[in-house]
């Protein structure tokens, strides 16, 4: 009997893709080269960096900034800390829970976001781009119950500080992220 052997997935260092699609499964967003920092049984967290980024459209544009992005396996959200000369911004995208596979990490968004400022300040975007795609592509009422669970346990660790939205965190994963471009540049020479 022969057993396939799990791939294993992307080590410390890996460069990987994200794709992002629409509910009716369109291709919506990829960025290239997202550094690995940390993979768990259920997160990945990984860093972009004037990271090459194509929309559906076409239209290709890169990051300004680094930014360290956290995905869960078990949460309808993922978070991307956008690391600016006056503090930590946030985008959070309201999405499926994230799989991987040798192409990329892939994952559906779901329209709504939440932005949180260095202040604080928080905004929820994109609901009427929701209510349209909730109609046109007829999302089930439990992916609507699950999404507005998924956004109060959002906004909970936002206003906890938990996780990437903690000051430690993005200390942490950015230094790891230096560190690991250093090793980098050492190994090239």
């Amino acid at each position: 009997m022969v057993v396939d052997k799990p791939s294993r997935g992307p080590r410390e260092g890996d460069v990987i893709t994200i794709k992002s699609y629409k509910h009716d499964g369109s291709l919506h967003r990829t960025w290239r080269d997202t550094m690995v920092l940390k993979t768990s049984e259920n997160a990945i967290i990984g860093l972009n960096d004037h990271t090459l980024v194509t929309e559906d459209n076409g239209r290709r544009w890169v990051t300004r900034e680094p930014a360290i992005v956290y995905f869960h396996k078990k949460y309808w959200f993922n978070i991307i800390a956008m690391i600016r000369d006056n503090g930590v911004s946030y985008y959070c995208n309201l999405a499926s829970p994230y799989v991987l596979d040798k192409e990329a990490l892939k994952y559906i968004d779901y329209d709504l976001d939440i932005k949180v400022f260095p202040s604080g300040e928080k905004h929820l975007l994109d609901a009427d781009e929701y209510a349209t795609h909730s109609q046109k592509w007829h999302y089930p009422p439990e992916i609507d119950r699950i999404l507005k669970d998924h956004v109060k346990i959002l906004v909970d660790w936002i206003n906890e500080g938990k996780g990437p939205f903690s000051q430690g965190y993005i200390d942490v994963w950015y230094a790891r992220y230096q560190y690991l471009m250093q090793q980098r540049l050492n190994d090239r020479r």
